[in-house]
């Protein structure tokens, strides 16, 4: 994946809670173009192989529970610094302390149902795209 891409995934509860389209809505107007997007379910199985990095940390469970939980929207996007610029943009991880403005401070709700994932290398970036997408169904 080029540099100056990154994934993001809107999580379960701000699904849950209508917020897809002004979440994808402050993405654009942040001047990040969408260049793959799909709505889809991960089951507990999906979930625990998405997230095994963190398979020996105590949290695991709650999260695996939570992003299975009902359906999330990923994506790809692109802009130039797209990795920084968008976890800068999303806000900090706990929306308590995020910047006023960002989506995690608008629809999150704690550290975990924080409302948006957002990638935190390239190499991650690329690795977690390709969880979710072909290369046919990335356009530029």
């Amino acid at each position: 994946m080029k540099t100056n891409r990154t994934f993001t995934m809107i999580k379960p509860n701000a699904v849950e809670n209508g917020h897809i389209g002004a979440i994808i809505q402050q993405i654009t107007e942040g001047g990040f173009k969408i260049l793959a997007m799909k709505y889809t379910h991960l089951s507990a199985g999906e979930a625990r192989k998405f997230y095994e990095i963190h398979q020996e940390k105590p949290f695991f469970e709650t999260l695996v529970s939570f992003m299975s939980r009902s359906p999330i929207v990923v994506m790809v996007l692109e802009k130039e610094n797209a990795v920084e610029d968008f976890r800068k943009f999303i806000g900090a991880t706990n929306p308590e302390v995020a910047e006023k403005g960002t989506i995690r401070q608008k629809y999150g709700k704690d550290v975990t149902e924080n409302a948006i994932h957002g990638a935190d290398s390239n190499e991650n970036a690329e690795k977690e795209a390709s969880f979710y997408f072909s290369k046919r169904e990335i356009f530029d």
